[in-house]
């Protein structure tokens, strides 16, 4: 049976453990729901129903490098966007007329939570004809042009893992409710059985950091992975391994080739979960409008602090006034990285989410067509300090204790207003 197209028989069944969550997001939404172990697998079952073998993707280059390689392995060439340098969000105005006439689908970022211009861009999709795909992972509670992040494109993805704090799970969304029954059959057929030690290792993952972070061993656990060879990543990016990567390529579209590469840091993410994976998801959504208040308040505090961006851009026509997003991380702008991040460790804060190099330098244009004004993408990535909003006091206290200077405006560097 081909990708995207239906089964003998309807997707129904009122009973399992994962409908609870399809309808607590289709309740956010307003959107036909249909639950993924992962973000990642959910916009790979996007991609290949929407988009056809060879066609060109319009993406953020401040990006996990595993979503990335899902638009590789779904047979597409991703084309890196300009971007507005003061939050990495898509830069529409600064994308060349002539590029958009050669694309077959945007996807947005959304990074950390800050909305990408999602009207701006479904009115774009709308005028070419192609679909637009929102990736929501950091993005669960913004919103932007007064809807939810995630009710602009015609399908987008969540992820269970960030704010809802499961290590597990996802959501696909889709704009017409008609295609959830091929949608769901699309992912039955992509997933992998179920394996016990999978489950086993799952529900005992969060008494294990409990123990390792009650103990002070957090950066001692990360040497001796490192020492045992157990880690994928020495750098922020993982090892690109190009002749590996040109081998995959040839069996694209497909996940199985691309395996090395998508599963990294994630290696369930597309095992069938059991019922205790499910009932702890289902648990931490529940606490979601909590968390997402406590995200809020300390966004807002992040937000009044010398490192939330030069006051230029606090005033330019694209903040507009108001609540803050309930940020996953709050990206502060600093002018020395490294020595942000070794202030925050002395506080027992690892700081992840990091995405430098840009994806056009880090995969070069044997694997991407790189950013028409890569100058804003590649500022953003050297200068943010991606930060835990619920932890926000302990951060400035580390920060201010350590003397971190704000980064200085890039000059040349703009936001569009877009």
């Amino acid at each position: 049976m081909a990708i995207g197209e239906a089964g003998p028989g309807p997707v129904r069944d009122g009973s399992r453990p994962s409908r609870r969550l399809e309808e607590t997001m289709r309740a956010r939404l307003d959107r036909e729901c249909v639950y993924v172990p992962s973000c990642r697998f959910g916009l790979y079952a996007a991609l290949r129903h929407w988009c056809p073998p060879g066609g060109r993707v319009l993406m953020s280059p401040v990006n996990d490098d595993v979503i990335f390689f899902v638009v590789l392995a779904a047979g597409l060439r991703p084309v890196q966007a300009p971007l507005d340098p003061s939050d990495a969000s898509i830069d529409v105005d600064a994308v060349p007329d002539g590029l958009w006439g050669t694309l077959s689908a945007v996807l947005t970022t959304n990074l950390y939570g800050n909305p990408d211009p999602a009207p701006r861009l479904r009115a774009r999709c709308d005028a070419l004809g192609i679909p637009l795909f929102e990736d929501a992972a950091h993005a669960i509670g913004s919103e932007v042009g007064g809807r939810p992040v995630g009710a602009w494109g015609d399908a987008s993805v969540f992820s269970l893992s960030k704010h809802v704090g499961a290590k597990a799970g996802g959501i696909l969304a889709l704009a017409d409710p008609g295609l959830r029954e091929t949608l769901a059959r699309t992912c039955e057929d992509l997933l992998l059985p179920r394996r016990p030690t999978a489950e086993v290792a799952y529900a005992v993952r969060p008494y294990a950091e409990a123990a390792v972070r009650g103990l002070g061993l957090r950066r001692a656990a990360w040497a001796t992975l490192r020492a045992l060879g157990r880690t994928e990543r020495e750098e922020i990016r993982m090892p690109l391994r190009p002749d590996e990567l040109v081998r995959a390529g040839g069996s694209a579209p497909g996940l199985d080739a691309f395996d090395p590469w998508v599963r990294v840091d994630m290696h369930d993410y597309r095992l069938r979960g059991g019922r205790f994976r499910l009932g702890r998801i289902g648990r931490g959504l529940d606490r979601l409008d909590r968390v997402l208040a406590e995200s809020r308040a300390g966004t807002e505090l992040l937000l009044s602090t010398p490192w939330a961006g030069p006051a230029a851009w606090k005033a330019a026509p694209s903040r507009s006034p108001g609540r803050a997003q309930p940020l996953f991380r709050v990206p502060l702008l600093v002018a020395d990285r490294d020595a942000a991040v070794r202030a925050l460790a002395r506080r027992g804060i690892v700081v992840g989410y990091l995405y430098d190099p840009p994806l056009d330098d880090y995969a070069g244009a044997g694997f991407t067509d790189p950013s028409p004004a890569p100058e804003g993408a590649r500022w953003f990535a050297r200068h943010a300090l991606p930060v835990e909003p619920l932890r926000a006091r302990t951060v400035i206290a580390a920060l201010e204790e350590s003397g971190v200077r704000p980064a200085e405006a890039p000059e040349g560097l703009v936001p569009s207003g877009g």
